[in-house]
């Protein structure tokens, strides 16, 4: 009799420049956004989003971009009539917070990194991803699900970026990480996938629509930000603690 496999995706995608060369002294973050779903949770959100696309462009071919939505860019310059925008983002905003789904996010506060360790040290995406994978471990670790493997996905940035990538996730599957040993991740059959942006990936779409309120959050904790109240509950959390979002150093 052949086992059940609990397959569950992680779809990370960022916030910010990862580089270090020059600083955006108005967003001087680099953040990198994780969504742990189960495949069956994931079916959900993929038929959500579908269907808020088809009521409002009559298919699903339309990719949420959280920048082009702000800015009412591109297939998004329909949300400057009002109350469709009223109607669109209720829609939305009602997806992201019945959706079941947890939320781990990595951020690199730049200025302070560049101080302790220079514009030429670590790359800022490898150690976001490396902390994101470790905790997304830590969490599976306390389902209760037997028999779990995680695909983590993440958006094309090139070649040269994709194959550094690449090899630093390698890297982690051999080593491990600082608290994740390599036999942890092997267990769950850990796999990375790059996939285009214009594949449509509902999962990327989400991680994508959260990452930008994330970033705000950290940058003007204080500030309203009702976007990111939408999800604020579902981050990994222990002992009442965000455990899934961390900022460094």
């Amino acid at each position: 009799m052949s086992q059940i496999i609990n397959k569950y995706f992680l779809f990370i995608d960022e916030s910010g420049d990862h580089g270090l060369v020059t600083l955006d002294l108005n967003f001087p973050i680099f953040l990198l956004c994780g969504i742990v779903i189960h495949q069956d949770h994931y079916q959900k959100v993929r038929e959500d989003f579908n269907e808020i696309k088809a009521n409002f462009w009559g298919n699903k071919e339309v990719i949420f971009h959280s920048r082009d939505i702000r800015k009412c860019e591109k297939e998004f310059q329909i949300l400057f009539d009002l109350e469709l925008k009223q109607q669109f983002y209720h829609q939305l905003n009602q997806s992201i917070i019945n959706q079941n789904y947890t939320v781990i996010a990595s951020a690199i506060g730049k200025e302070k990194y560049i101080k302790q360790y220079g514009k030429l040290s670590n790359d800022v995406y490898e150690l976001s991803l490396s902390f994101i994978i470790e905790r997304a471990v830590f969490y599976l670790d306390e389902q209760p699900d037997p028999n779990k493997e995680l695909e983590i996905v993440i958006e094309k940035r090139g070649p040269k970026e994709d194959k550094k990538l690449g090899e630093h996730f390698q890297r982690l599957i051999a080593r491990g990480t600082g608290y994740v040993s390599p036999e942890r991740l092997k267990y769950l059959q850990l796999k990375i996938t790059f996939r285009d942006k214009k594949e449509n990936i509902n999962g990327l779409q989400l991680a994508d629509l959260l990452a930008y309120p994330t970033a705000r959050y950290i940058l003007e904790p204080k500030r309203a930000n009702p976007a990111f109240e939408n999800f604020a509950d579902k981050f990994y959390s222990k002992n009442g603690k965000k455990y899934g979002l961390k900022t460094f150093p």
